[in-house]
């Protein structure tokens, strides 16, 4: 989507229609909103007389179109709820609204009025980035496999106004460097959206050394005979039971800064997961191939923070494997010794995606010593269960990290929540026969003895894991309670998090 910034009013636009928005009115407040006399002059009234007829409530995920007359398009007035929730997350979830109620309809320019998103708690600059995101994220849809689609917008412009003209320049800025983002987030699911048939580990290898060419970023890809001269016996062992050969692919983002810090990202990619020998059931299996969106949103982190030259260096790292079953397959029982020499007792083939991880924890920490690392993975079942679809498990070593993905989560509306991580957890992983073993005896605190698995190959390094087994994809039926700037399939949760992180820590 083309995304513009207009120093006129909305309604001098031609667009095809224009958004506006109002707040939830109370059940007995029959006032017309002075905020909205240009929405009403532009309809010749037929607001006014809606909101007489209380059509028009301003409740959240409310969308009320009106046509404006002959010629002049339509106005989209958006729901944005109670005025004393309102925030960027809202601006965002409006804008995805208002597009989403134009697809097929025949609108292919759509004008936003800034002045309708801007309170004292969100700014012209914040509102204008969430417009962006909420239009651009709103308004994705993965065609690459359908013969025909429904048109949607093409072309989105947010218009100052004379009140905010003044502010063209930091608008401006805002609204390029949110693109960029957004954009980004679109290239990101649009990868992880791929079935299993398609992206590979080979693929996702070669989409690295492509952006690589592309940004100017240095792209090593270890294949098979070198993961075995380098004793990563952990992806190895879980890519053995494929045709697909797995692949451990490392980017190198040189950093804007003369002298910044160095921050790791490290993705779970396994492209398809059967669950190996200890089969997963069948229902619901298709979704499996979400399960390499860890992966893929580093391949998107490293895309961002090239683009926007965010101050750290950054070192992405994508452990990409397939996991079938097959005679070549590794199985419960096995012991497998990872790039940092601990080995794993393998208890259940299903809880690969920890043991991908830990060669490309192991080989970060001992090759790059990171001032941080961070993980992204889909990897537990326990972390839906703890919180839901929409927000994904935080587990940190170190306070100052774990608070800037906290605020990073407040700024994109990519919910995160910090879990616990103690001596209970470490204990419950240690094994009888290795060091580790990647399953336990008892069914509890899974999102956590995953993580205390992962802390076994960081060292003391300032460590940061996400679990985004809930927040990575969108199904049918979770669709509707997700944010409608989410749509059915991949979501690309984890780059603007991490992209905002990078470009605002305090010790950036």
């Amino acid at each position: 989507m083309k995304l513009l910034v207009d120093r006129r009013d909305a309604f001098a636009s031609a667009s095809d229609a224009v958004v506006s928005a109002l707040y939830e009115r109370g059940e007995k407040d029959d006032t017309f909103p002075r905020t909205l006399a240009k929405e009403d002059e532009a309809t010749r009234g037929a607001l006014k007389a809606a909101w007489a007829r209380k059509e028009v409530r301003g409740k959240r995920r409310e969308v009320t179109v009106v046509h404006r007359g002959a010629n002049q398009g339509r106005l989209v007035l958006v729901g944005l709820g109670a005025r004393e929730k309102y925030s960027a997350e809202t601006v965002r979830r409006a804008a995805a609204e208002a597009v989403k109620a134009l697809k097929g309809k025949g609108a292919r320019t759509v004008a936003f009025r800034l002045a309708a998103f801007v309170t004292e708690a969100v700014d012209a600059e914040a509102a204008a980035r969430a417009i962006v995101d909420g239009g651009t994220l709103g308004g994705y849809e993965f065609v690459k496999y359908k013969s025909t689609t429904e048109g949607g917008v093409e072309e989105s412009t947010v218009h100052l106004g004379e009140e905010f003209a003044r502010n063209e320049a930091a608008v401006k800025r805002a609204v390029a460097h949110e693109v960029e983002i957004a954009e980004t987030v679109v290239w990101t699911r649009d990868l992880a959206n791929l079935p299993a048939d398609t992206a590979t580990p080979e693929r996702l290898a070669a989409e690295a050394v492509a952006l690589g060419k592309e940004l100017g970023l240095k792209v090593t890809v270890f294949d098979e005979e070198k993961l075995a001269e380098m004793g990563c016996g952990g992806i190895l062992a879980v890519g053995g039971g494929s045709a697909h050969p797995p692949r451990m692919v490392v980017l190198e983002y040189a950093g804007g800064a003369r002298r910044g810090r160095t921050v790791a990202v490290v993705g779970k990619g396994i492209t398809f997961d059967s669950g190996g020998i200890s089969i997963k059931p069948a229902p619901h299996m298709s979704d499996m191939k979400f399960d390499k969106s860890g992966a893929v949103a580093v391949l998107g982190i490293l895309r961002a923070a090239a683009t926007l030259k965010v101050p750290p260096r950054v070192v992405g790292v994508m452990c990409c494997a397939e996991n079938l079953p097959s005679g070549t397959a590794y199985r419960p029982g096995d012991v497998v010794r990872t790039f940092n020499g601990k080995t794993i007792e393998v208890l259940n083939t299903d809880a690969e995606g920890r043991v991908v991880l830990s060669d490309g924890l192991g080989y970060v920490t001992q090759h790059y010593r990171p001032d941080e690392i961070i993980d992204l993975a889909t990897l537990t079942g326990a972390q839906v269960v703890a919180l839901g679809d929409d927000t994904a498990g935080l587990v940190a070593n170190d306070e100052k990290l774990a608070q800037g993905l906290l605020a990073a989560s407040a700024a994109t509306g990519e919910p995160i929540w910090r879990m616990p991580l103690t001596d209970y957890h470490r204990e419950l992983v240690k094994s009888e026969v290795g060091d580790v073993r990647n399953s336990i005896e008892i069914p509890l605190a899974g999102m956590l003895t995953a993580a205390a698995f992962l802390e076994n190959f960081v060292g003391s390094t300032p460590w940061a894991h996400l679990d985004i087994a809930g927040a990575a994809y969108t199904t049918v039926s979770t669709r509707k309670y997700q944010p409608s700037y989410q749509n059915v399939g991949a979501t690309g949760f984890g780059v603007r998090l991490v992209t905002r992180y990078l470009l605002d820590a305090p010790r950036a």
